[in-house]
C-alpha cells in the first residue's frame, strides 16, 4: 500500500525515524544499515517501504535500497521470522554478507545476529538458498566468497552480462582481487 516515502528527516531514535511528508509524520522502523546512512535532521530522504497490517498495529519498515527491501521481504516469508527478526538480521549483516553466508551455508555466521539461534539459522539457510543477491543463478559449486566478489558480480550484471557469465568470469579471478581490478579482469575474460 505504501511503497515509498520522500520527505524530511524529522527525528531519529534507533531503530525508528520520523519522516515528515507534506506535514504528515510517518514513523518508520529501519535496519541499522539504513539508519547509519540516513541524512541529517531536516534533510530530504527517500525510503522504500514495506507496510505491515496486523490486528493490533500498522507498521512501516523503510530501506535505502531495493536490494535491502527485497531481502527483508524474503526473510519475513520464512515461518517464524517476523519483521523484528528480519530487521535484526539486516542490522547485523549486510545483504552481501547474508547472501555470502547463505551461499556458503555458514550457520555460525547467522548465529552471531542477536535473536538467531542454531535452529533459526539452519531454517534461514535452507529457505534463502538461491533467493538472494549474486549467488542466484551461479553455476552449481560456485559461491561468492567476499563482498568484493559480490560487488564484481553486481557490476557485471549491471553492465548487461548474465549472472551465469558473471559467475564464470569470477571463477577466473584471483581470490584476493579488489573490486576495480576485478571488474577490469572480468571484462577482459568476458571479452
Amino acid at each position: 500500500m505504501i511503497g515509498r516515502l520522500t520527505g524530511i528527516v524529522a527525528e531519529k531514535a534507533p531503530p525508528q525515524v520520523l519522516i515528515d511528508v507534506g506535514g504528515v509524520g510517518y514513523e518508520v522502523d529501519v535496519p541499522m544499515s539504513t539508519f547509519f546512512n540516513l541524512p541529517g535532521l531536516g534533510e530530504k530522504v527517500t525510503l522504500l517501504t514495506h507496510f505491515v497490517v496486523r490486528e493490533d498495529a500498522q507498521l512501516l519498515y523503510g530501506f535505502l535500497s531495493a536490494e535491502e527491501r527485497q531481502t527483508f521481504r524474503e526473510l519475513v516469508k520464512i515461518s517464524g521470522i517476523g519483521p523484528r527478526t528480519a530487521l535484526a538480521v539486516l542490522s547485523g549483516m549486510s545483504v552481501g554478507d547474508l547472501s555470502g553466508a547463505v551461499a556458503r551455508q555458514e550457520g555460525a555466521r547467522l548465529q552471531k545476529v542477536p535473536g538467531i539461534g542454531k535452529k533459526t539459522a539452519e531454517r534461514l539457510l535452507l529457505e534463502l538458498k538461491g533467493k538472494l543477491g549474486p549467488d542466484l543463478g551461479l553455476p552449481a559449486g560456485a559461491s561468492v566468497a567476499s563482498d568484493a566478489q559480490a560487488d564484481i558480480v553486481q557490476a557485471l550484471v549491471a553492465l548487461g552480462y548474465s549472472e551465469k557469465d558473471a559467475g564464470l568470469a569470477l571463477k577466473k579471478l584471483p581470490a584476493d582481487v579488489g573490486v576495480s581490478e576485478g571488474i577490469k579482469l572480468a571484462l577482459k575474460a568476458l571479452g
